[in-house]
């Protein structure tokens, strides 16, 4: 890929366009996207200019949101090619591009659109935010009961064309209202001659479009499809979700998430295209609540001043215990994270799973405790009971902190990903201090 994009860097240069056009006729729409993504500014819009207006719309689908906003900019001057960029895009793509723009600029791209998108665009945006109803796409085939295959078959032919996917179709009434989804294969294997309503069986799963996306996510997993039906509240097919849109969301939703346990305040797409300053904005507020919380193991060090002056050989152990709190808290809040994220575990789960985590902490300390008294054995004879007992005792508080603060969390209405490694270590540190140097001052009677 690193010599396609200097070799078009080069024609473009030499100003090749006719060499261009025709290199570009051999890549697929992905590729074309890399090569785009890479090029600077002023050669990005000149290779996406080249492009037809099929390439042009499939490449679009395929650009960072970033891109995409950079390419609209540099072809505000010409309205036809913005206008039919818009109206080729799928609806769902154009309510993603859509929905990240703000308001006055997004109004002013739907007023390019033909009388027929503008309402479906408008409908799609008219839905909360992260909810199924900007997911979904409302172009699917509909069939009747009352057809025979054959007639399927033929709607298919003249109607396909514009349907986001073949895969599945749907049954309505004369309503509108959803009766069931058949897949394309039990409509090929049946004969001609067999009408719609013989070969259903009124089982579907179907999204609400109401709904939150990580709804649709957790219904494409438990289900298995390429595509699911998308209704309002009184059964009415409203549009289709399909796959590749729910692994987009998927994606943003884990990459989000991601960021969030790293203590970020929101996902950073690409550290390498990203701003100085904007790297910054986004990591230093986290970073200086997390440097006041941790004010508070040095209070809680300095409180025990007299126990370390008697036992110095107490400090050698204390990063290696109040990091293992942490890094036993971090183990299970990622667990609970990852468990309530995709519906495996509910908040109202959480006292049932507290005594199992209990057990698994406790398993997990003492074996702790024995690799840790091995070392102190030899470093430190006189303080290994102290350092065993505070390794478990460290390890079952960090690991009930990391179980616990996600349901916290979730019971608040706020992210679980927001009880992020920082803050969970942090917490354990606090704590870790404490135990220690109380176990260390009963134990040494100071």
């Amino acid at each position: 890929m690193v010599e396609i994009r200097e070799n078009f860097h080069k024609l473009i240069e030499n100003r090749e366009w006719k060499v261009l056009k025709q290199a570009l006729n051999e890549l697929d729409p992905f590729q074309i996207s890399e090569i785009i993504e890479d090029l600077p500014r002023s050669e990005d819009i000149l290779l996406f200019r080249l492009l037809s207006r099929k390439q042009a719309k499939e490449t679009f689908q395929n650009l960072s949101h970033e891109k995409q906003e950079k390419i609209i900019e540099d072809l505000a001057r010409n309205i036809k090619m913005i206008t039919n960029l818009l109206n080729d895009l799928e609806p769902d793509d154009r309510t993603a591009f859509l929905e990240e723009l703000p308001g006055v600029i997004t109004q002013r791209l739907i007023r390019l659109l033909s009388p027929e998108e503008r309402k479906i665009a408008i409908q799609l945006l008219g839905y909360p935010e992260e909810s199924i109803g900007r997911l979904m796409t409302p172009e699917f085939i509909a069939v009747k009961p009352h057809y025979t295959i054959e007639q399927v078959l033929e709607h298919i032919r003249e109607y396909g064309r514009d349907s986001e996917t073949l895969n599945v179709i749907y049954v309505v009434d004369d309503n509108m209202k959803l009766i069931d989804d058949l897949r394309i294969r039990d409509i090929i294997l049946a004969r001609p001659d067999q009408k719609i309503e013989e070969i259903t069986d009124k089982r579907f799963v179907s999204l609400s479009a109401v709904d939150d996306q990580e709804q649709a996510i957790r219904a494409f997993s438990d289900h298995d499809r390429v595509a699911l039906p998308v209704t309002d509240t009184r059964g009415v097919l409203l549009g289709i979700v399909t796959i590749d849109d729910v692994m987009d969301v998927a994606e943003e939703e884990t990459t989000e998430d991601f960021h969030k346990f790293g203590a970020f305040q929101e996902a950073i797409i690409n550290p390498l295209r990203a701003r100085i300053l904007h790297l910054y904005k986004k990591r230093i507020v986290w970073l200086s609540a997390l440097v006041f919380m941790n004010v508070f193991s040095g209070a809680a060090i300095a409180t025990f001043e007299d126990v370390i002056e008697s036992v110095v050989a107490l400090v050698f152990f204390l990063p290696l215990l109040i990091d293992s709190g942490g890094n036993a808290g971090a183990q299970s809040a990622t667990l609970m994270i990852r468990s309530l994220a995709i519906g495996d575990v509910r908040p109202k789960d959480w006292l049932r799973l507290l005594g199992k985590e209990l057990l698994v902490a406790l398993l997990l300390g003492i074996t702790m405790a024995l690799a840790v008294a091995v070392v102190a054995s030899f470093r430190a004879p006189e303080v290994m009971i102290v350092v065993m007992i505070t390794m478990v005792l460290t390890v079952l508080t960090g690991s009930l902190v990391g179980l616990l603060l996600p349901f916290v969390f979730t019971n608040l209405n706020l992210d679980p990903a927001t009880a992020s490694a920082p803050l969970i270590t942090s917490i354990a540190d606090i704590c870790g201090v404490l135990i220690y140097f109380s176990i260390a001052s009963w134990f040494f009677g100071i």
